[in-house]
């Protein structure tokens, strides 16, 4: 009985035990059911969890709450620090070892540019209300994230996302289709509908001359008045005598450049905003792609010249912010949606305008931004649009105003500390290779570049992305430095900065890029010194660039050497560098759209 007993107590404990472990395994199907299913496809296939796709925030959002000198690089591993005076001099942000163009991810840069404002989340920049309305780098990156839990949770992803197929219908074909749609229709795979010519974008800049499109201001002022007397004497100057430091050949009116720099240099003051908190404002990079951004940046706050402290005695209004900054801080990467970013600048637009009355007395034509970032021109639409923007992205088919916007060299720097290094190239009798390039093939146009001269002429060196490695970027320099003709195709967007790293190498550039308004398009002459070829007529390259004479080309060769000192960077600025050029097209175009009350 005893032994009946022990076995029968046994039996229930064993019972109660298996009851227990079937319980907690059937709990953990439940529990993995619930938060794993809703990401199958009717067919089956599961999608990937957002935690399995790439970094929801690029780059990890602890990155810049841990130390506020640093920024950590997207798509790298490195940490690039900030230097105490704020601005970064140790990262382009990508990878040297990348293409210098584009952005790398290849996303379809433009699917979103006529996404509807109504889907912007406005959390993003805090409440307009604030004088403080821009989050330090701590608040920008916790609203970001409650963003992107926000979208998590909800679903509420674009058409073409694959966590979105629930959603949208019981069919993964749906979603292949529509991703298959969105890419044929990526901008940057296709040419340009329409083509503006060189001769018409210089019809169209007289036609702005002479009649202004700016806004009448709201009401009068002095500065008005100072403006409208410079273009007058701008207008009517006497014949300028040559000196040593121009070459007038590169210039349109070397008289009229003269006289409005000589102005510029009397006259200009710039009131620069204090307003925005690091790293989105007063943060320049100024190393790598978007150098002409942060270099602008850096020496404009730090200018004792041009700058004034009370707004009321300036010309032009001065928002320093970074394109590229903006992108690192606040774009959530694969996201394929920029609203926010806009939304966060149009905010610092409103809290700009509600502290100050100078943007709303003229709509914002007195005022001016300097961007290098290919997005630039997306995220200033509507809020920024009677601006001068000096952008690096200059296509007249994406919204650039000739005669009122400046087109910024894109200026790839290589040592921060030495903008110059490397500095010049052969003279033209040492130049044995016709014409050079070498590159990835961001973009529709490059694949067809290769297709055609790649590998079919001696004389034509044409390559795909050369290696990587040290050894490889000075052979990249080495034949720039040693070629007559540096071609210069667009990648992903219309510029290019091998049209500066031409110059810089002392090389002719060959633009092949429809629609792009060259730097400084409203006094230089190109023609004097570049090259310029319709995307159709690759087929006919070699053709075009050996007819040139030899007499002609060296002639351009020396131009090229001349304009040069146009287009450098210098740590102290020297007269008529790049800063100063970049600083006189934004004058001189103001000069020639100021109007009276």
């Amino acid at each position: 009985m005893e032994i009946r007993s022990e076995h029968r107590k046994h039996s229930r404990s064993g019972k109660r035990k298996w009851a227990v472990l079937v319980g907690i395994v059937a709990l953990t199907h439940i529990l993995l059911i619930l938060s794993y299913g809703r990401y199958l496809l009717p067919d089956g296939r599961r999608l990937k969890l957002p935690s399995e796709n790439n970094a929801l925030m690029t780059p990890p959002q602890n990155a810049l709450l841990r130390n506020t000198l640093a920024v950590n690089v997207s798509g790298g591993s490195r940490l690039h620090v900030l230097e105490k005076n704020g601005y970064v001099s140790g990262s382009d942000f990508m990878n040297e070892s990348e293409d210098d163009e584009g952005f790398d991810d290849g996303v379809d840069l433009e699917s979103f540019e006529d996404a509807k404002d109504s889907v912007i989340n406005k959390d993003v920049a805090g409440s307009s209300g604030n004088d403080s309305l821009f989050p330090s780098e701590k608040t920008v990156t916790q609203n970001v994230s409650l963003q992107i839990q926000k979208k998590v949770k909800s679903s509420k992803l674009s058409p073409g996302s694959s966590i979105a197929a629930p959603v949208l219908g019981n069919s993964s074909l749906l979603v292949t289709k529509q991703v298959s749609k969105k890419k044929k229709r990526m901008r940057c795979d296709l040419p340009p509908e329409t083509v503006t010519t060189v001769d018409e974008m210089n019809q169209i800049l007289a036609r702005h001359r002479r009649s202004s499109r700016a806004m009448r201001p709201r009401w009068s002022s002095r500065r008005d008045e100072e403006m409208l007397a410079a273009r007058k004497e701008i207008e009517n100057a006497p014949v300028a005598t040559v000196e040593r430091e121009l070459y007038p050949p590169i210039f349109r009116n070397f008289t009229m450049f003269k006289r409005s720099y000589d102005l510029m240099e009397r006259t200009l003051k710039i009131y620069v905003y204090k307003e925005g908190s690091r790293p989105i404002f007063h943060t320049p990079i100024l190393k790598g792609l978007y150098a002409s951004e942060g270099w602008f940046m850096k020496l404009m706050e730090g200018n004792k010249q041009y700058t004034v402290k009370d707004p009321r005695r300036a010309h032009l209004y001065y928002m320093p912010f970074s394109a590229r900054m903006l992108e690192y801080t606040l774009y959530v990467r694969n996201s394929h949606n920029r609203t926010n970013l806009r939304q966060f600048l149009k905010e610092y637009t409103e809290h700009i305008s509600s502290k100050y009355p100078f943007f709303n007395r003229t709509g914002g034509a007195d005022h001016f931004l300097v961007a290098c970032h290919d997005w630039a021109p997306y995220e200033t639409r509507h809020h920024m649009e009677h601006c001068i923007k000096a952008l690096c992205n200059a296509d007249i088919t994406a919204g650039f105003k000739i005669g009122r916007d400046v087109s910024l060299p894109e200026t790839y720097v290589r040592a921060a500390k030495n903008p110059l290094r490397d500095l010049g190239g052969k003279p033209p009798f040492q130049r044995r290779t016709l014409a050079f390039y070498a590159g990835s093939m961001h973009g529709y146009l490059r694949p067809i570049l290769l297709q055609h001269w790649k590998d079919k002429d001696p004389e034509m060196k044409i390559f795909g992305r050369m290696p990587l490695g040290v050894a490889s970027k000075m052979n990249y320099i080495e034949q720039m430095k040693s070629s007559k003709y540096c071609i210069c195709p667009k990648g992903f967007e219309v510029n290019s900065p091998r049209v500066v790293e031409s110059i810089f190498y002392e090389c002719v550039p060959v633009i092949i890029s429809d629609n792009f308004v060259p730097p400084f398009f409203e006094v230089l002459d190109w023609s004097a010194f570049s090259v310029i070829v319709a995307e159709k007529d690759i087929p006919r390259l070699k053709d075009i660039l050996s007819s040139i004479p030899e007499e002609r080309y060296v002639k351009m060769q020396m131009a090229v050497r001349k304009a040069q000192r146009h287009f450098l960077w210098h740590a102290k600025p020297e007269k008529y560098d790049l800063f100063h050029m970049v600083l006189h097209s934004i004058w001189y175009n103001r000069v020639f759209q100021a109007k009276r009350r």
